[in-house]
């Protein structure tokens, strides 16, 4: 039985133009990644053989020679990237796995971010679709497909709302995430003309002929806390070696790593002429988008030539009222993530697998929604928010305990 993940392309487009600036940028880099499930009462220690045998089958993958081609068409690809790509493939030493007695699971990669950043995507696919295949066997798809032609209808209620789909990490399954791919292609357009603009993920990209979509993602910004000469000027460091890496392409911001206030005071005049935009993740987001146009009127730039987007647990009733508040003032675009690729009925899991050191030393990112910080080292933290001049954390904010007895 072939594995869940059955192509190294089966990923979001982030991680190999993340990987690519690593390759450049930062190629001796050893980082941690911490996995966490934040369903509440979720047991997936019962599922480890299971998931352990799925990655055991993804770190047997290599890139054929259609996906090399098909990455080398990327015009923000460079050809010695692809080169690397043609001798890549995962270790599973980087990767280790442990069940919790609280039934719970405990999932650590470690090791050079070069070979590492490649498992986060995969990995959070594999456990999901391992859970849903063990706890919800042979489900009717018929709710699924009646909640995904709703999306639809109120879609073309609106011809200029366009969405892309971000939907891989939390998926239900990779036949059905191809299934509303298809589907959406086929109702909405992908076309000049059409409401889908792409996917984040690179293999359907590639075999439906859609645009993959994607930039940077939180660890890139996080690592740099420990890679940059300075951690106040982590974030302007982050930005200035994507600047160097791409020169110019790829300019969506990443904008919650340390707050709203944090990357405004960070993202001044020139970032506001050299990126093309930024993208929300967490907190308000009417909030953030007024405070976005006001921030570019004020650094002399015309918000109507920039463009928001929007990524943090959206619907498509949310992405209409969004659209409708920011249209003719700056340009708005929305990456749906799991209420396109799990919206059948069951709740999806909330999974993360998240960056907590790099180079020996801690990093985090300061969500502006509560619950969503995630670090190891409280110590660390209360020292980032002084150093970013952050107010105190919310009491749900807590940290990982390392030292837990685990079951082997």
């Amino acid at each position: 039985m072939p594995g869940i993940i059955q192509s190294l392309l089966d990923t979001d487009l982030y991680k190999f133009t993340m990987m690519q600036a690593v390759l450049h940028q930062f190629p001796g880099a050893q980082v941690e990644y911490k996995f966490k499930c934040r369903s509440a009462g979720v047991q997936l220690a019962p599922y480890m053989d299971e998931i352990r045998d799925e990655i055991r089958q993804l770190c047997e993958l290599h890139f054929t020679e259609d996906e090399l081609a098909y990455m080398r068409g990327m015009r923000f690809i460079k050809s010695d990237f692809v080169d690397f790509l043609g001798l890549f493939k995962l270790n599973q030493k980087y990767i280790d796995l442990t069940a919790l007695p609280n039934g719970e699971i405990d999932i650590r990669v470690r090791g050079p971010w070069l070979h590492t950043i490649m498992f986060e995507i995969p990995v959070l696919a594999i456990v999901s679709e391992v859970y849903f295949r063990n706890t919800q066997p042979g489900l009717d798809l018929t709710e699924g497909r009646r909640r995904l032609q709703d999306k639809i209808a109120l879609m073309k209620g609106v011809h200029d709302l366009k969405i892309a789909d971000y939907g891989t990490r939390r998926r239900f399954s990779l036949e059905w995430q191809r299934e509303v791919l298809q589907t959406l292609q086929a109702d909405l357009g992908t076309g000049p003309d059409g409401q889908l603009t792409g996917t984040s993920n690179v293999l359907f990209a590639m075999e439906l002929g859609m645009r993959p979509m994607g930039t940077m993602a939180h660890e890139y910004l996080q690592a740099c806390q420990a890679l940059g000469p300075r951690l106040r000027d982590s974030q302007v460091f982050g930005f200035e070696k994507w600047a160097q890496e791409y020169r110019g392409d790829l300019g969506i911001a990443l904008s919650d790593v340390y707050g709203m206030n944090a990357f405004l005071r960070d993202f001044d005049m020139y970032f506001c002429k050299l990126f093309d935009g930024a993208r929300h993740d967490s907190g308000d987001p009417f909030q953030w988008g007024e405070r976005m146009i006001e921030h570019y009127q004020a650094n002399r730039v015309d918000p109507r030539s920039k463009v928001i987007i929007f990524s943090d647990g959206l619907t498509i009733p949310r992405c209409i009222e969004l659209h409708e508040r920011f249209r003719g003032r700056i340009q708005s675009a929305f990456g749906v993530g799991t209420n396109l690729t799990n919206d059948l009925g069951p709740d999806a899991l909330q999974l993360v697998l998240k960056m907590i050191e790099c180079n020996g030393q801690p990093v985090a990112k300061i969500s502006d929604t509560p619950g969503k910080t995630m670090v190891e080292d409280e110590g660390y933290l209360a020292y980032l928010r002084q150093v970013f001049d952050l107010p105190a954390p919310p009491p749900t904010t807590t940290p990982i305990n390392r030292s837990a007895p685990v079951m082997r």
